[in-house]
């Protein structure tokens, strides 16, 4: 009876092992997982769930062993299973392995983990893991590593991508004693382009202009886009008559056939300017802003011009001060020594501050204070820029979690405001800290917001949504009609202060600004006057519907709050 017991004991025993092992398999299946332990010495493979997972034309039984799995792999796969097969560390060792293999549907993504088994003299005497699909991760992850590369609207490389294949274009020229050459590229008059037949048209003639130069180049040549209108192009082994030809073509390209955009007709011309190397320049930075130089001095003799870079002495002093001036933005931000100086904006009505601006300045090692005007057009020209608006952002954020009573005014350079991809990783930067949009304030200029209006009206609107609100900064400097402000979804409008300084004295700019008043409030929009130097200008702002002041006469900006 004992015996029986037992029996009936061991059978249920089994029966509940196999459950449990049924359990485990429909677990492992339902997870996209299959199991696998590769015992090295007779090459076996034992799977489970292999037939759920596993690319249709790889045969079950085929994989069973090791040789005809590594077959199936891409080399890189291959080499890295190999390696850890062929290894001989005494130990056990994890591994984690992305492995391609081919299928009739285009490549298959896995990963492989699990943990290598060494016997006794360390030689791999097993791999037991699992197998898992990744191929869609594997692709979003292609497609974000893509997307940081390269410009949204054109697909070229953008600026910083640019900048590192030029520096490597360098470096094997040095090595190799030989010349190439750096070109920009820049598109005549596309402002113009934009007023005449609409943003979405401009884009049409930025995306022709990139697809015809491409077509132009050489297989080994490199093109990106640097500016909202500009292509930089790296020419690989080119001799300074070879620059001159490939300029007069990509010109040829651009001039010789109008471009058929969904507005109509548009003809559109390119200048450029040139820097061989590495000759006229030792580094990426110093190669794209002497190439800039050239191309200001092609434009300056009009439409289709085109120039190389020579030696100046003028030229070289402003670059090495340019030069000097980047290195030490960038040691101030590796240092922390890129701060805010805040100063208040008061309301008309009762004279008492109701937010601040915050103002860039930078701390110099001996102490001194610099203000923005200093570095910030060095930082746009050489592309740090978007470096120092993201400081900003983020000591603007950690202020306002600091001080829940505070509003801040934050200020967007005019290169990011036409950079996608800065936009949105600025987004995502509110988005992530919420609870402050509210007590945002971002400022945009308003020659940037007309130059980059689409970017900017989906930017504005994407912060609106979040709590922020958004100020259109030197009112008035530009050319901005209020029906684009009403497009935009701003908030306010920052009077320019030119017009505010001596408005007393100044019947014209009284007549203009209380014009932008009126015209404001059938907008909804709030009114910041900049410049305010006087109780008397006050007075006459304030009589003008004015709703808040700024200027010096209020508050000169300060490194501490109060």
């Amino acid at each position: 009876m004992l015996s029986q017991s037992l029996q009936t004991e061991a059978a249920l025993g089994q029966l509940r092992r196999v459950e449990d092992a049924g359990r485990v398999g429909l677990a492992v299946t339902g997870a996209g997982i299959a199991a696998f332990s590769w015992n090295v010495a007779d090459d076996a493979i034992v799977w489970d769930g292999a037939r759920d997972i596993l690319p249709g034309q790889l045969a079950l039984d085929e994989v069973c062993r090791g040789r005809n799995l590594l077959a199936c792999m891409s080399s890189d796969g291959r080499a890295r299973v190999n390696a850890l097969v062929d290894s001989r560390a005494p130990q056990n060792v994890p591994f984690d392995i992305d492995v391609e293999f081919s299928s009739a549907m285009g490549s298959v993504w896995y990963v492989m983990l699990g943990t290598r088994i060494a016997g006794l003299d360390g030689r791999t005497e097993r791999l037991s893991g699992v197998m898992r699909e990744i191929t869609e991760r594997r692709r979003e992850s292609q497609r974000l590593r893509y997307l940081a590369t390269r410009d949204e609207l054109t697909g070229h490389l953008n600026r910083n991508s640019l900048r590192a294949e030029l520096a490597e274009a360098i470096s094997r020229a040095k090595a190799e004693e030989r010349n190439c050459a750096f070109l920009v590229a820049s598109i005549d008059r596309l402002a113009m382009i934009n007023d005449t037949y609409g943003f979405d048209a401009a884009d049409e003639v930025i995306v022709a202009v990139g697809e015809r130069l491409a077509r132009t180049l050489r297989s080994t040549d490199v093109i990106g886009r640097t500016a909202g209108n500009k292509f930089g192009v790296i020419l690989g082994n080119c001799s300074e008559r070879e620059l001159g030809l490939v300029a007069d073509r990509l010109r040829a390209a651009v001039r010789d056939r109008v471009i058929d955009t969904r507005a109509g007709m548009v003809a559109a011309t390119c200048s450029a300017g040139a820097v061989l190397l590495p000759h006229g320049a030792q580094s990426s930075q110093e190669a794209m802003l002497r190439a800039e130089e050239t191309l200001e001095r092609a434009r300056s003799a009009g439409r289709d011009g085109f120039a190389v870079y020579a030696r100046s002495p003028q030229l070289e002093t402003a670059r090495k001060r340019l030069m000097a001036i980047a290195d030490e933005v960038v040691e101030a931000l590796k240092d922390q020594r890129l701060v805010f100086a805040y100063q208040p904006i008061v309301e008309a009505r009762t004279r008492e501050v109701r937010h601040y601006e915050c103002l860039l300045r930078m701390k110099r090692g001996d102490g001194a204070i610099v203000a923005a005007g200093h570095f910030i057009p060095a930082a746009e020209q050489l592309g740090l820029v978007r470096l120092v608006d993201r400081h900003a952002l983020e000591m603007t954020v950690e202020m306002l979690h600091a001080h829940p009573a505070l509003t801040l005014g934050v200020n967007v350079s005019g290169t990011t405001a036409g950079d996608p991809s800065w936009l949105k990783s600025f987004i995502d930067h509110v988005r992530a800290n919420a609870s402050v949009a509210g007590r945002m304030i971002v400022e945009l200029t308003e020659t940037a917001a007309l130059h980059h209006f689409e970017e900017n009206a989906n930017f504005v609107s994407q912060l609106r949504d979040l709590g922020c609100r958004v100020a259109i900064d030197d009112f008035g400097a530009g050319y901005t009609s209020f029906r684009n402000l009403q497009m935009l979804r701003v908030d306010m409008v920052k009077i320019d202060g030119a017009y505010v300084q001596g408005l007393c004295a100044s019947p014209d700019n009284q007549i203009f600004v209380r014009t932008l008043v009126e015209l404001a409030k059938n907008f909804n929009l709030k009114t910041v006057a900049e410049w305010v130097g006087s109780d008397a200008e006050a007075d006459l702002l304030e009589s003008f519907g004015v709703d808040y002041f700024q200027g010096f006469h209020f508050g000169e900006p300060k490194l501490v709050l109060g």
